[in-house]
């Protein structure tokens, strides 16, 4: 049987309240298995970044199921949501590095969420997911001396190094041209067969479908299309 990472059943969500209160999903139900790649797209205000959220719990579940890791969301404490936080990872459009930062340094905060690793272990940990992204040369470089692509492979490489269970990519390659966005792609494609890493990614880029197991289409807060490509 296979292990799902995250599914949700019939999740719809509002936003506001009283006479503003607008629906923004509607009984949108997916399920993710262990290892797979899956592109949600969908035009601005579909409600994408929103699925993103409430999978990753960023926001509260109000109704419907999301179950993570085993784990049902809907009316989870705070503190579950949290230790559930610590075994994902995050990648955004903007790379979000602290430029005061070295990219080693910078992937270390991705082990944050984890108290109590040794800090040598935390430096050859990022030394080694910088490795992985091709970034083996600039480890104790300054953001201002690195290409935007490279910026966001330090961004991808702090996704990974707590080697998360489940990323979740939020407009990762919009910025990068089609070399870098294959590149970037294609790693979260290696790491999900190497580590058994599920991926979900958000996007409006058409150049990496072809990479994707399966092609969400979100549209006015309904899954409008499923395109299984494994």
């Amino acid at each position: 049987m296979t292990e799902i990472t995250v599914s949700a059943e019939r999740l719809s969500h509002w936003f506001g309240q009283g006479e503003t209160r607008k629906q923004a999903l509607f009984d949108v139900s997916l399920a993710l298995p262990r290892g797979s790649f899956t592109v949600l797209m969908g035009p601005s205000g579909s409600g994408k970044t929103t699925v993103l959220t409430l999978l990753g719990c960023l926001r509260a579940v109000q109704a419907g199921s999301v179950r993570l890791l085993g784990h049902e969301l809907h009316g989870a404490p705070e503190p579950h949501l949290v230790a559930l936080r610590r075994r994902l990872g995050f990648i955004f459009q903007m790379h979000n590095l602290h430029e005061s930062l070295t990219a080693a340094q910078n992937v270390i905060m991705g082990l944050q969420v984890h108290p109590g690793v040794p800090d040598a272990t935390a430096r050859a940990a990022a030394a080694q997911v910088l490795g992985l992204v091709g970034l083996s040369d600039r480890i104790d470089y300054l953001p201002a001396n690195l290409s935007g692509g490279q910026k966001q492979r330090v961004a991808v490489a702090r996704a990974l190094v707590g080697n998360p269970a489940l990323v979740l990519a939020d407009e990762p390659t919009a910025a990068l041209d089609k070399d870098t966005a294959a590149g970037v792609v294609d790693l979260l494609k290696r790491m999900g067969a190497a580590r058994g890493t599920t991926t979900l990614l958000v996007t409006h880029d058409n150049r990496i479908l072809d990479r994707a197991d399966r092609i969400l289409t979100l549209e006015d807060g309904r899954i409008v299309k499923v395109e299984d490509r494994a």
